[in-house]
């Protein structure tokens, strides 16, 4: 079973990593429009930073861009792809297939972007057997066979909070070392796998307190001790 590659031991900062997939959603939006060079300056914009850290930015990659033409589209799509380690194929499984799963597994953007989704399971007696954009869901019971039978490389969680411990800790004992979690609980796992997280409610959460800012309404004390 692969692993998604690391960005190449080049002292990259997490920051610069997590700003990366910015760039290359802006750049495969400009290829599209048939946009071959672009400054960093609009480049930046696009991907919603300054120009100085996006060109700071891809120093890390050894991409510099050519001084009054700016970047080629194609090139810097490779470059960052290759860093991301997206120019092969990652077979994703999906545990969980209520709504969220569901919606997932139906998403066509992964393939675009280098993920395929290889396989979707449940407990659910109901779901099991169901047909989800070609693919069968398979039984919770067969994960650990399912991994191994699919390569699977990075897992989705879209499981309740109580089931998603036990489904992690099964998952990486079958050998996956990615994991992205959907689920509203924070996972424990070995330092060797690698935890994204992605919590709905903790964002709109964050977005009420902004209105309530923007409202002017109650601001939280703070403690000057």
């Amino acid at each position: 079973m692969k692993s998604p590659s690391q960005p190449r031991d080049r002292g990259i900062p997490e920051a610069t990593v997590a700003r990366l997939p910015l760039y290359l959603r802006a750049l495969h939006g400009m290829a599209e429009r048939g946009i071959a060079t672009v400054s960093s300056e609009d480049l930046a914009g696009a991907a919603g930073v300054n120009s100085a850290k996006l060109r700071k930015d891809l120093s890390h990659l050894g991409s510099y861009g050519t001084r009054g033409v700016g970047y080629d589209v194609e090139y810097l799509v490779y470059q960052i792809s290759r860093e991301l380690g997206l120019t092969q194929d990652w077979a994703v499984a999906i545990v969980g297939v209520g709504n969220l799963g569901r919606a997932l597994a139906n998403y066509g953007g992964f393939v675009s972007r280098g993920f395929r989704v290889a396989a979707l399971i449940d407990a659910d007696p109901e779901v099991v057997g169901d047909s989800i954009a070609g693919l069968n869901v398979e039984h919770i019971d067969e994960l650990e066979a399912v991994i191994k039978r699919r390569g699977v490389s990075i897992v989705v969680l879209a499981t309740p909070a109580a089931a998603a411990q036990v489904v992690c800790d099964r998952v990486i004992a079958v050998g996956v070392t990615s994991i992205l979690n959907f689920a509203p609980v924070v996972l424990s796992v070995p330092e060797s796998v690698d935890v994204r997280k992605v919590d709905l409610s903790i964002e709109l959460q964050i977005l009420a307190f902004h209105e309530q800012r923007k409202a002017g309404g109650p601001l939280m004390a703070v403690d000057s001790q």
